[in-house]
């Protein structure tokens, strides 16, 4: 089985992408410098918004989580998995994690990425207020 989502959020001055365990997009409009890890503002979605079949889908620790962020001509993407723990409760943020720790914040946990392995160029356009971010999240079980 396999879900895709995708969704829009914009670019901020105060991206710095520096955090090296997490990366966060948010629904809330502003941010300050000390959000780390914040790549996007004004997304489109939090975590509580999605359907319950993506939120089933992200309790299963078989499922792979990928998260895309498409700036056009950049490409990001970021590889984690689900969890059983995984709520989806909050409604404003999006969190991926590269440790197990999970929270109603938690998009996927095991990331192989975080913010600070965005390249510069990305990060560039991420602090472009005008910059619009698609979001792309794909959530897939591999067959038995």
């Amino acid at each position: 089985m396999k879900h895709k989502i995708q969704f829009k959020a914009q670019g901020h001055p105060n991206i710095r992408s520096t955090h090296k365990t997490t990366l966060m997009t948010t629904t809330e409009p502003h941010l300050t410098p000390r959000g780390d890890c914040i790549i996007a503002v004004g997304a489109e979605t939090g975590l509580a918004q999605l359907a319950d079949e993506i939120k089933e889908a992200a309790r299963d620790p078989d499922t792979e989580i990928t998260f895309t962020i498409s700036i056009d001509p950049y490409i990001f993407t970021a590889h984690g998995r689900g969890h059983p723990n995984l709520t989806y409760t909050d409604p404003l943020d999006m969190v991926a994690r590269k440790s197990s720790y999970t929270c109603g914040r938690t998009l996927m946990i095991t990331s192989d990425k975080a913010a600070s392995d965005i390249p510069a160029e990305i990060i560039k356009a991420l602090q472009n207020p005008e910059t619009v971010i698609t979001m792309h999240l794909t959530y897939e079980k591999p067959e038995k």
